[in-house]
């Protein structure tokens, strides 16, 4: 009657040890998965030339198009005690430096004072015909709130500043970084220095790679 005693114990480990090898082994497989898939499938972090956008005529454009150059990003309007003076200071700025290594880039948004009413083509005209403005216009967007474009929300979570009135400028790094941003009412010379500098480091780069 001994031997009958003494079966059991063996008879049941043994199953239950190899359960355990088998998910000791899966959780062991699992985790080597994860490793190699953030390792090597790492999502890359955004940046703002990582964005579509939507131009005058609802066409997608991707800023990736502008990856390499400095980037004054702007938040524009038509009807607004800032126009003539900030259009014209943009237009100038973009014709100084642009196009090669700079250019402005303006978004229309009507959410401040409804002083962008019209369609994003008669935008577009305006600030063509009154300003001759050489630099893109993109269909307006809105910036605060849940509708909020991807793009310049990515601007204000960069900066931990939200526009609070027309033509606040964001000075973007040729990787899509934002390095400074200006109020509306701030002179077009105080952005001059901080543009000339990435200007002089996209050449001086440009030549240590040829």
């Amino acid at each position: 009657m001994e031997p009958l005693s003494t079966s059991y114990p063996l008879k049941y480990s043994v199953p239950k040890t190899r359960v355990f090898v088998v998910f000791l082994s899966m959780v062991l497989c699992t985790t080597i998965l994860c490793l190699l898939q953030l390792r090597f499938f790492k999502p890359k972090s955004k940046d703002f030339y990582s964005f579509e956008v939507k131009d005058s005529r609802g066409r997608i454009i991707s800023l990736e198009k502008y990856r390499g150059k400095a980037t004054l990003v702007v938040n524009v309007a038509s009807y607004c005690r800032y126009t003539d003076k900030n259009y014209i200071a943009l237009q100038e700025l973009h014709r100084e430096f642009g196009p090669s290594h700079f250019t402005v880039l303006a978004f229309p948004c009507n959410q401040f004072g409804e002083s962008e009413p019209g369609s994003s083509q008669e935008i577009e005209s305006f600030a063509k015909g009154n300003y001759g403005v050489t630099f893109p216009v993109f269909g307006k967007i809105k910036i605060l709130g849940s509708e909020a474009d991807r793009a310049f929300k990515f601007l204000i979570d960069s900066t931990k500043k939200e526009p609070r009135w027309n033509f606040w400028k964001y000075l973007v790094n040729p990787e899509g970084k934002v390095v400074k941003f200006w109020r509306p009412e701030e002179p077009i010379e105080s952005i001059k220095p901080e543009v000339t500098s990435l200007i002089r480091q996209i050449i001086m780069k440009k030549r240590e790679d040829l």
